[in-house]
């Protein structure tokens, strides 16, 4: 049974997208039966070109990304999720909806690459250096065993040590 894990941000536009491109990846890679999806609360309408240059630049296909929101997740026809992270600060501070089968959540805080100043390349370097920091913890989670079987209390305790890596 494919294992769901939903990645919250605000905008859905970077951090979501990035760790939803590289948990993937890694499933993929390693052949687990992990599927990640990100959602934004308000989400921009659009991907920040330098998250799908940096997903690109890792080996992920980008070509089904969109910015969508987190409201096609919480109804009952939604694919039911293990595991809802939210990686920005807002997002984890906003109401969520409810989540049909009560996921375990967890908050894995980033600063948001967009903010970096001195033009494009200092934007590439902050979006880069944020895919490898989350490619890392989505690498975590991928490779974590019997992920399909553990109790809820077991996976968050699992994912709040993967936070503190």
């Amino acid at each position: 049974m494919t294992t769901n894990i939903l990645i919250l941000c605000t905008h859905n536009s970077a951090r979501s997208v990035l760790s939803e491109g590289m948990l993937n990846h890694w499933a993929k890679k390693l052949g687990k039966d992990v599927r990640a999806f990100s959602a934004g609360s308000s989400p921009s309408g659009r991907i920040n070109p330098f998250a799908i240059e940096a997903l690109q630049g890792a080996g992920v296909d980008t070509s089904s990304y969109r910015s969508k929101s987190w409201d096609e997740f919480a109804s009952p026809d939604a694919p039911q999720m293990r595991a809802v992270i939210t990686v920005c600060d807002s997002a984890a501070a906003e109401v969520c909806p409810y989540w049909p089968g009560t996921p375990v959540k967890v908050h894995w805080g980033y600063p948001d690459p967009s903010n970096a100043t001195g033009g494009d390349e200092a934007k590439r370097q902050a979006f880069e250096l944020t895919r490898q920091a989350l490619g890392y913890r989505m690498l975590q989670l991928v490779q974590l065993d019997r992920l399909d079987e553990m109790s809820n209390d077991e996976l968050q305790a699992h994912l709040q040590r993967i936070s503190s890596n």
